[in-house]
């Protein structure tokens, strides 16, 4: 009886970590074979760019001298991208600002809706994660070729390495450049799949063991309040990471150190 509540979502002790991540459609769209319906994905996508927008635009409404709070998370956020570019990419990168920014500040926020409970966290699937990082790989490959021409695939030869190695290394270093937008993706997403997942299982042992009092499930709920605050920092230094490795990305096209 007690599977078959699980299974059924009854009174038993139901875990279902997996659901959090089903996606949903809201509004149907179809365009000929293709489908484009608006999905809790899309929905969430849309509330992480106005979020992001409503505080840049509120923060910079005023311009006081004195900054007030949010005027200082929208200066201290364009200061940390800003240089980030500038110590990964150097002056030239700044041309970069814009991208980056929106990038970094996009997934920040995807990433920390996902923490609120009930909602959707879009940066838990490969589909979104990878779309970003194929993106990236595309426009920083066509930038490479556009600044050095064919000179660009001199950076698949190591400089210094003696010529006998070179049937080797060539290959390797190819296959590393070609694996970047799986490595950038996968980064993302497995590390907020996993940690929600986490996070659900622990909610499951708070509601499965506070049935037989406050006191067996004080232990999970301990755990999960610990995994709750670990996640937001995962879920803002993801994001970091994401917007780090684009510009050593940049980096690499440019001056194809």
């Amino acid at each position: 009886m007690a599977t078959e509540n699980a299974e059924h979502g009854g009174g038993g002790f139901a875990i279902d970590p997996m659901h959090q991540f089903e996606i949903k459609t809201l509004f149907p769209m179809q365009f000929g074979n293709i489908d484009a319906s608006f999905t809790n994905s899309s929905l969430f996508m849309v509330l992480a760019a106005a979020a992001v927008i409503g505080l840049m635009l509120t923060g910079i409404n005023r311009r006081a001298m004195v900054p007030g709070r949010l005027q200082s998370i929208v200066e201290l956020s364009y200061e940390f991208i800003a240089n980030m570019l500038r110590d990964n990419v150097g002056t030239a990168g700044l041309r970069f600002f814009p991208f980056v920014f929106t990038l970094f500040t996009f997934i920040l926020a995807c990433n920390l809706l996902g923490m609120i409970p009930y909602s959707f966290t879009v940066t838990s699937h490969i589909i979104v994660t990878f779309a970003l990082a194929f993106f990236i790989f595309i426009g920083v490959t066509i930038l490479g070729f556009a600044v050095h021409g064919v000179g660009f695939m001199k950076f698949f030869v190591p400089h210094g390495v003696p010529v006998y190695l070179l049937p080797l290394v060539v290959p390797i270093e190819v296959v590393s450049y070609l694996t970047r937008p799986i490595s950038l993706s996968v980064r993302l997403f497995a590390n907020m799949m996993a940690g929600h997942t986490v996070l659900k299982v622990f909610a499951g042992f708070v509601i499965a063991l506070g049935s037989f009092g406050i006191a067996p499930g004080i232990v999970p709920l301990v755990f999960m309040v610990g995994l709750t605050g670990l996640e937001v920092l995962v879920a803002a230094l993801q994001a970091y990471v994401f917007a780090i490795l684009t510009c050593i990305y940049l980096n690499d096209a440019l001056h194809m150190h």
